[in-house]
C-alpha cells in the first residue's frame, strides 16, 4: 500500500507539475505585461500592503517570499525524506548519480559566475546560477511523454530535490542577516520537541505542524532565511515503509496541489514584475548577465553530464534503465531553468534595484534558451546508447 500511495503521489507531482507549468508561465507573462504598463505603481503598492499585527506584520511580497516558500521548501523537505527513506535515495549506489550530478549542476554553474564577476560589485551572486526549477523542469520533462524514459523522469526530479537542498544550504549559510543566537536557540528548542515527538511515535500531524509554526517565526526572527524552517520540519514528519500511508505521505499528498497551484505561481505572479529598460539589454553581456546565463545554459550542462560521466566510469553509480548519454546531455539542458530559486537568491544577492532587475532579466532568459533548447534535444532522442563516451 505505501509503494502505491508512493507511486500515486509521483504520479499526481508530474501531472499537477505540468498544469504547473502553465500557471508558472502565465503567471510570468501577467507580472511582465503589469510591470510594463500603468498598473506597475498600483501592483507595488498592493504588494507593499502590511498583513499582520504586532512583531508579525509584513508586507504582502514579504508573506509571499517568507511564509509561501517556506510551504512550499516543506514539500520539498517531504520528497527529499521519502527519496531518502524509500525512493531514489534510499540506497548509496542509487542516490550517487543524482547526488553526484547535482553537485556538478551547482559547483560548474558557479564557478563560470565566479570568473564572469570576479572584483565585480555583483560578485556576491555567485548562487544564482546554482539552483534548478523543480517546477519548470518537470513540467517541461513531463510534456516530453514517452519520448524519454520513466527512469529519467525520477531521476531528474532526485537531482532537482538534492540541487534544491543545495541552494537551501547556500541560502542558510552565505545569504542570512546577522544571527540572533536568542532566537535560534529557540528556534533549537522547537526542533528538539519535534524530534522527540517522531522520536516517541506521535504521528498526528497537528502536533507538528503548530510547532512548526514557532519555527517559522523563530527562525525568521534569527536572521538565517525563513524557508529553511520548511525543510527542518519535514525531516521531522514521521514516515514508514511498511503498508500503512505514513504522516508524511499524507501531507505531501495535501500540499502538492496547493504548492503547484498556488503557492509557485503567485512567487512568479509577484516576483517577476521586470520593468524593461534599454540598460537591461545591455545587462545581458555584462559580467552580471553573462555570469548568469553562461552559468545556467552552458554550467549546468558540462556540470551535469561530466560529474554523471565521472561517476559511471568510476563506476560509483549506473546509468538511470533506459537512458543513454544523449538523455543525461539533454537533462543537464533542462536543469538550465533556474527561474524560481534563482531569482530568490537574486533578491538576497544585491541591494542595488537594478541589479536585481537585471538579474531577473538574465535569469528568464536563460531559462526559457534551457527549456527550449533541452526539450528540442530531448525530443529529437531516438536511440539511448548513440551518445557514446
Amino acid at each position: 500500500m505505501s509503494k502505491i500511495i508512493n507511486l500515486n503521489i509521483f504520479k499526481q507531482f508530474f501531472k499537477s507539475g505540468q498544469v504547473g507549468g502553465f500557471l508558472l508561465l502565465l503567471c510570468v507573462a501577467i507580472s511582465l505585461i503589469i510591470a510594463n504598463t500603468p498598473a506597475k505603481a498600483a501592483f507595488e503598492t498592493f504588494l507593499g500592503t502590511k498583513l499582520g499585527f504586532g512583531e508579525v506584520n509584513y508586507s504582502i511580497l514579504a508573506w509571499i517570499n517568507d511564509a509561501f516558500m517556506a510551504i512550499f521548501f516543506l514539500l520539498v523537505g517531504l520528497e527529499i525524506k521519502r527519496e531518502l527513506i524509500e525512493g531514489e535515495l534510499s540506497s548509496l549506489k542509487s542516490a550517487a548519480l543524482p547526488v553526484i550530478a547535482a553537485l556538478g549542476g551547482m559547483l560548474i554553474p558557479a564557478l563560470i559566475y565566479v570568473i564572469f564577476n570576479s572584483g565585480t560589485v555583483t560578485k556576491s551572486g555567485w548562487g544564482i546560477p546554482m539552483a534548478t526549477d523543480i517546477a519548470f523542469a518537470l513540467a517541461i520533462i513531463a510534456m516530453l511523454g514517452k519520448n524519454v524514459p520513466a527512469s529519467l523522469k525520477i531521476f531528474l526530479a532526485a537531482l532537482a530535490i538534492v540541487d534544491d537542498l543545495g541552494a537551501i544550504l547556500v541560502i542558510a549559510i552565505f545569504y542570512t542577516n546577522q544571527i540572533s543566537f536568542e532566537y535560534l536557540a529557540m528556534a533549537t528548542g522547537i526542533m528538539i520537541l519535534l524530534c522527540l515527538m517522531n522520536y516517541f511515535g506521535v504521528k498526528n500531524l497537528v502536533f507538528y505542524l503548530i510547532p512548526g509554526i514557532f519555527l517559522w517565526y523563530f527562525i525568521h526572527h534569527s536572521g538565517i532565511h525563513a524557508t529553511i524552517s520548511g525543510v527542518l520540519l519535514a525531516f521531522t514528519i514521521p514516515t514508514n515503509e511498511t503498508d500503512i500511508p505514513s504522516p508524511l505521505e499524507k501531507l505531501e499528498h495535501s500540499l502538492t496541489i496547493p504548492v503547484n497551484y498556488l503557492i509557485m505561481p503567485v512567487f512568479a505572479l509577484a516576483n517577476t514584475n521586470i520593468t524593461f529598460q534599454k540598460e537591461m539589454l545591455e545587462g545581458l553581456i555584462s559580467p552580471l548577465g553573462l555570469g548568469i546565463i553562461t552559468g545556467l545554459c552552458l554550467g549546468k550542462t558540462i556540470g551535469v553530464t561530466f560529474f554523471s560521466w565521472l561517476a559511471v566510469k568510476l563506476k560509483f553509480a549506473g546509468l538511470p534503465t533506459g537512458a543513454g548519454w544523449k538523455h543525461i546531455l539533454g537533462l543537464g539542458m533542462l536543469a538550465g531553468i533556474g527561474f524560481t530559486m534563482s531569482i530568490f537568491i537574486a533578491m538576497l544577492s544585491f541591494d542595488d534595484s537594478l541589479h536585481v532587475a537585471e538579474a531577473k532579466f538574465a535569469i528568464l532568459t536563460a531559462s526559457v534558451l534551457s527549456g527550449v533548447i533541452g526539450f528540442l534535444f530531448l525530443k529529437s532522442v531516438k536511440n539511448p546508447k548513440n551518445l557514446p563516451l
